[in-house]
């Protein structure tokens, strides 16, 4: 390269600080759902296996660890054995997890939770389970909510928000960031995709509604945006706060990477630091052109049109994979999802494969290759 050759683009292993928050890297975990909370003896209560799975990841060497969709309600579970943010119980559990990552992180490794309210996606079982569907109540489901009362495909009918309820689940979002800060986490994430609450009030395919809060696309976002606000009026200066997104929903008619930069735009003027771009779910019947960073070009858009920090995410699998998309400035960090399950300490092995300095835990430095 010519001394007058613009610089390359950080790379994976650089480091990238959100407000107060330094991150070693920008290789960070996806939110990936367990579905493994009791739900008879300790609903909402993460466990020893969330300690186990968000832990190996810290071990491995990953900057930045998202939690599964944690409900702000018991009725925002997306099934009776997701994990929640709205009891002592829960939040004292959680915090057990953050202090294991930030004591064994092998780079420093932060935490952020996923806050999330699935909205008529509620109440479901979870995808391991014999059955599939919604859940009944007299098996421990319940009555679900959203917009309006239409279902998503097969799964029961949910009940419409009036102006009350909506004004709840903006409280409810709010409070539980209250808990994410006494739990120890380093972020939230706000959860606006995948066809949960918050997406179901963004998008023109779900969202028919004529009052404020639906009609036009800013009556549509106006859910998405007083959550944000409301969390950020809770949460420290300091804390970045992130936004995901559904960047399309793949389907003529509803959101598309248009609209999508114009909410990112919103949400940076009302404090997100950075956009986590997903695409899809919000109705059961959408073509997915599902390949290798089938996503990442949204990120991009976004990235450009908006004016702020994003994050690429969507079977990403190889080191090579990510640092192509960070070099070629099309994100500004990647989310690794199933390749951390199938090797998680997937950092470890990138860093090598890219020659990168990346510190690892003593317990296995004999592993390291010479």
């Amino acid at each position: 390269m010519s001394e007058h050759a613009a610089p390359l683009n950080p790379g994976l292993f650089d480091p990238v600080t959100l407000r107060g928050l330094e991150l070693s890297h920008r290789g960070w975990v996806a939110a990936m759902c367990q579905y493994s909370a009791d739900p008879v003896t300790a609903p909402g209560v993460p466990n020893d296996w969330h300690l186990m799975h968000l832990g190996s990841f810290a071990a491995g060497g990953a900057a930045l660890i998202i939690t599964e969709a944690t409900a702000v309600s018991p009725e925002g579970r997306i099934s009776p054995q997701d994990t929640g943010l709205y009891t002592s119980e829960q939040t004292a559990a959680w915090r057990r997890i953050t202090d294991f990552v930030h004591r064994y992180g092998a780079a420093g490794t932060k935490i952020g939770v996923q806050l999330a309210h699935a909205g008529r996606k509620a109440s479901t079982f979870a995808p391991f389970a014999e059955q599939r569907g919604s859940v009944p109540e007299a098996d421990g489901g319940w009555r679900t909510v959203g917009p309006t009362a239409d279902a998503f495909g097969r799964y029961a009918a949910p009940q419409m928000l009036d102006d009350a309820g909506i004004r709840q689940v903006i409280s409810d979002f709010a409070q539980a960031a209250e808990r994410s800060v006494e739990a120890g986490f380093d972020t939230i994430e706000i959860h606006a995709a995948h066809g949960y609450l918050l997406h179901q009030f963004l998008t023109p395919l779900v969202n028919t509604r004529t009052d404020g809060w639906g009609g036009s696309e800013e009556a549509r976002s106006r859910l998405t945006l007083e959550v944000v606000d409301a969390v950020r009026a809770v949460i420290p200066e300091s804390m970045p706060l992130l936004l995901r997104i559904s960047a399309t929903d793949w389907t003529d008619g509803g959101v598309d990477k248009h609209t999508s930069a114009r909410l990112a735009a919103a949400a940076r003027d009302r404090g997100v630091d950075l956009v986590d771009v997903s695409t899809g779910g919000a109705v059961p019947d959408a073509s997915i052109p599902v390949a290798p960073g089938y996503q990442t070009g949204f990120a991009e858009h976004i990235r450009a049109a908006a004016g702020v920090p994003t994050a690429a995410v969507g079977l990403i699998s190889t080191a090579s994979e990510a640092e192509d998309i960070l070099r070629a400035g099309r994100a500004d960090a990647v989310l690794i999802a199933r390749a951390a399950l199938r090797d998680p300490h997937w950092w470890m092995r990138a860093a090598g494969e890219l020659d990168a300095k990346l510190p690892w835990v003593p317990q296995y430095e004999r592993a390291r290759p010479a």
